[in-house]
């Protein structure tokens, strides 16, 4: 059985969706990042961390790709030009959203306070509205890549409704609705509730 660790408002959430997607058993610790629970498997202390037996794997992207390839699910076989597109977008939402929330949030409370640097939120923001509207332009189905869930897909949904909760500008109507279609899912929902 697996287990994940992280408390569910952190990046935990997107592996909590995934496993709730694949219908596996799993233990869910609910630790805060840089606790006792978590730097006791890993000692970066950063929250989601998957156990699966012996492996070990940090960080929420690593954890959805060890998955979605583990179990044949919410991805492409590796060398198709599916898996690429499947790959471009993932590294794209990384790069143009979640790097974005990222520094906001470590200049928002992560970092020591003498070392933040709050002006910088505001042109995080305005490059954040400006990717953002370049990636609706590009979204043409109800999932990233086609109609099929895959794992970019958990990436920026969990993206948008911490862009959300974190003031960020409101995205565009076609995220909205790409939004709500995916929280519909059962094993949104039942992420969301843990």
């Amino acid at each position: 059985m697996y287990k994940l660790i992280g408390s569910r408002p952190t990046r935990a959430f997107r592996a909590l969706w995934m496993l709730e997607e694949l219908g596996v058993p799993y233990e869910h610790i609910a630790a805060a990042p840089r606790s006792d629970e978590v730097r006791a498997v890993s000692p970066s202390g950063k929250v989601p961390v998957l156990v699966d037996g012996d492996a070990v794997i940090p960080d929420s992207m690593a954890i959805l790709t060890y998955l979605a390839d583990k179990h044949g699910a919410f991805t492409y076989p590796a060398g198709t030009p599916e898996r690429a597109t499947q790959d471009a977008w993932t590294f794209r939402v990384l790069d143009e959203v979640d790097s974005l929330l990222w520094t906001a949030a470590r200049h928002s409370f992560i970092l020591p306070e003498d070392q933040r640097v709050p002006e910088i939120k505001d042109s995080l923001k305005a490059e954040f509205g400006r990717n953002l509207d370049r990636i609706a332009d590009e979204v043409t189905s109800e999932c990233l890549v086609g109609d099929s869930l895959t794992v970019p897909d958990f990436l920026l949904a969990h993206c948008l409704g911490w862009a959300r909760s974190a003031k960020f500008p409101d995205a565009p109507e076609v995220l909205v609705n790409y939004l709500r279609h995916l929280k519909a899912r059962p094993a949104f929902q039942r992420a969301a509730s843990l």
